[in-house]
């Protein structure tokens, strides 16, 4: 495995490490929920409660905040991922991460950052599974396949 050094980017990376642990302790403590795209996506689309409203400004907010920042800061600071996939593949993930996340009760950044705070031994499972999968799939799609 080689590091991309010339687009390694440390202390962007470790910002938005540090803004992602920021929020999920915000959501947390203002309101003592966890922070997981996947419980806040399901309750948008099969509503229980009559907590819809911050659910959707936060789904808002993770559309809105890539294309503010695109907008106002320097083209420098913004990354674009590009995506060496053709529109099947793409959807075909999708659908195998909604389906993995359903069964795994929780979705990579939910068990890894809010479940691991928490001490979870579930999450602790789950991202040591989702690292090892990862692992062994990014080595057979580059060397053996």
């Amino acid at each position: 495995m080689q590091i991309d050094w010339l687009h390694f980017t440390p202390w962007t990376s470790l910002l938005g490490g540090v803004l992602l642990g920021v929020a999920a302790a915000a959501l947390f403590l203002n309101s003592g929920r966890i922070l997981g795209i996947t419980g806040i996506l399901e309750g948008v689309l099969a509503p229980k409660h009559a907590d819809s409203p911050w659910r959707f400004a936060f789904l808002l907010g993770l559309f809105a905040a890539p294309l503010a920042a695109k907008f106002f800061l320097p083209a420098e600071l913004v990354h674009t991922p590009r995506i060496d996939a053709n529109w099947a593949m793409v959807i075909t993930a999708g659908v195998l991460v909604g389906y993995g996340t359903r069964w795994g009760a929780g979705c990579t950044s939910g068990h890894g950052i809010c479940g691991l705070s928490r001490l979870s031994v579930r999450s602790l499972v789950a991202t040591l599974s989702f690292m090892g999968t990862g692992f062994v799939t990014v080595f057979v799609i580059r060397h053996v396949l």
